[in-house]
């Protein structure tokens, strides 16, 4: 039984951590944070990414995946990078990809064009997928349907939609990603959250971004995920250890990673 909390999706190879990352990997060894996922953005993100790895085995993962904001005119060429490092090495999902309609309309063909090819890239290697679904909520579920057989699974990262929505995804065998949002005044998950299965949700921090309150609109981090915990319990009426052992469970379950490798330094 896993006794610590993992964060499912944070980006901590990215610039803003450049000054201080052993100090927030320390904090996140402070708050029991023992594992961190990481998704890929493109091909500007991966010799980072990999290099975080490389320094904290069985604590940061690597995902690899095109993220639909990365998604322009030289798409193919993006993802044939993906496909090259999928078909070397082990990764713990294809992600961060999925669909962006709130940024960027004018590749919206090109991005449902590198979501169905990521998605059998997901099935072919058996890796779960990481969804991205900002403002296309609908749209993103339309273009999963044909891949969920069954066995196909994933995340749908920073899930803000309805409960609803939430019923479908996990019809087609997914999780729901849960972060900072929850704590926002507005977020509109505590309306959703009391009615969502436990069981299939899991815990996340999208650091360096949606810093939970009170942190919000600051730089946000893994250490700050006890703070979306703390926020779910009090919406489930649920105990934080109970959370943390459903949470941490699906995660394992999720990435296929093998619970004693946690390192005890």
């Amino acid at each position: 039984m896993p006794n610590f909390w993992i964060d499912t999706h944070a980006h901590i190879y990215s610039e803003e951590f450049k000054s201080d990352a052993s100090d927030m990997l320390l904090r996140c060894e402070e708050n029991n944070v023992k594992k961190i996922f990481m998704p890929n953005i493109d091909h500007t993100s991966i010799d980072a990414m990999m290099e975080v790895e490389e320094k904290n085995q069985n604590r940061c993962y690597a995902m690899m995946g095109l993220h639909p904001c990365s998604v322009k005119k030289d798409f193919e060429k993006e993802l044939y990078g993906v496909e090259g490092w999928l078909n070397k090495r082990k990764f713990s999902a294809v992600g961060e990809m999925g669909t962006d309609l709130y940024w960027d309309k004018s590749f919206w063909s090109e991005q449902q064009e590198a979501f169905k090819v990521q998605a059998q890239w997901a099935k072919k290697h058996q890796l779960p997928l990481v969804i991205h679904c900002r403002e296309s909520m609908v749209e993103t579920l339309e273009l999963l349907k044909p891949f969920a057989d069954g066995n196909l699974t994933g995340i749908f990262h920073c899930f803000s939609g309805t409960i609803e929505q939430a019923r479908e995804i996990i019809e087609m065998n997914f999780y729901l990603g849960i972060g900072g949002v929850a704590t926002f005044k507005n977020g509109g998950l505590d309306k959703v959250l009391p009615d969502l299965d436990v069981h299939r949700i899991v815990l996340e921090t999208d650091s360096p971004y949606l810093a939970p309150v009170p942190h919000r609109g600051k730089r946000n981090e893994p250490s700050y995920l006890t703070l979306v915990a703390q926020k779910i319990c009090e919406l489930k009426k649920m105990k934080l250890s109970e959370l943390q052992k459903i949470t941490s469970e699906n995660a394992i379950k999720i990435f296929g990673i093998q619970e004693q490798t946690v390192s005890k330094s």
